[in-house]
């Protein structure tokens, strides 16, 4: 695991906030493995470092891992000046936790919730090429034309998306619901390059975030992740 900011890990610990963290730190209050450390930057392993403030042992806060069925209208941020009901708000949990990445207030469906930075930063690095699985439902009868562009990447203003990987699940005169695979996070991504190939989306839902899925968690509803998925994430 990566060394983390010293003043980081004492405010995730509770400690107080970020800024009087660093203080303490200046003040000379902070040993780690016996000795004070007392400049900035300074940086420490919650895993492996003895970390101790005032001569008592810091006690990092538990790692938590929720799953949670994000319902329209909420978003994945930690604030909002409008007021708007974030997913934090849908988690009983009384420390600070923050989504695994973003889904958009629009789209309902899997989302991640922790505490842990480590597993976000691997989970949302671009080289890891973690899959992401979408339900879609589109206006009008999707074509075949439109699903092989798809599959070969849509020119956006990013430049062109990677491939991804598309299934037809229902193809009608009226509507249609395609599963789409795809690793990459652009912004309303599966709105806009659908829009690209001639369709609005009228509903999206993301089922599953790599191998973990919703099953039948109902929307607005959360549960932890089990060992076996956390394993999983961790070794990313």
């Amino acid at each position: 695991m990566p060394k983390e900011r010293l003043q980081k890990i004492l405010a995730a610990a509770g400690i107080d906030s970020r800024r009087n963290c660093e203080q303490l730190i200046l003040d000379g209050f902070i040993r780690v493995n016996g000795k004070i450390v007392d400049t900035l930057p300074a940086f420490a392993d919650t895993e492996t470092d003895c970390i101790t403030v005032d001569g008592k042992k810091l006690r990092p806060k538990q790692k938590v891992y929720y799953l949670l069925n994000k319902p329209k209208g909420v978003i994945c941020t930690n604030s909002d000046p409008g007021g708007r009901t974030k997913a934090i708000d849908l988690v009983d949990y009384k420390g600070r936790i923050f989504c695994i990445g973003r889904l958009d207030a629009d789209t309902i469906g899997a989302i991640i919730l922790t505490n842990d930075t480590a597993i976000s930063n691997q989970v949302t690095h671009p080289r890891h090429q973690f899959t992401k699985t979408y339900v879609v439902c589109v206006k009008g009868k999707v074509t075949t034309e439109a699903v092989e562009k798809l599959k070969k990447g849509i020119w956006l203003a990013e430049g062109k998306t990677a491939p991804m990987k598309v299934k037809v699940l229902k193809a009608h005169h009226t509507e249609s619901i395609i599963e789409i695979k795809l690793h990459q996070g652009l912004n309303r991504q599966i709105r806009r390059v659908m829009a690209k190939v001639g369709y609005k989306v009228t509903s999206l839902k993301r089922t599953k975030i790599g191998k973990i899925s919703l099953h039948h968690l109902g929307v607005g509803r959360y549960r932890k992740l089990t060992k076996a998925e956390i394993d999983y994430l961790k070794k990313i």
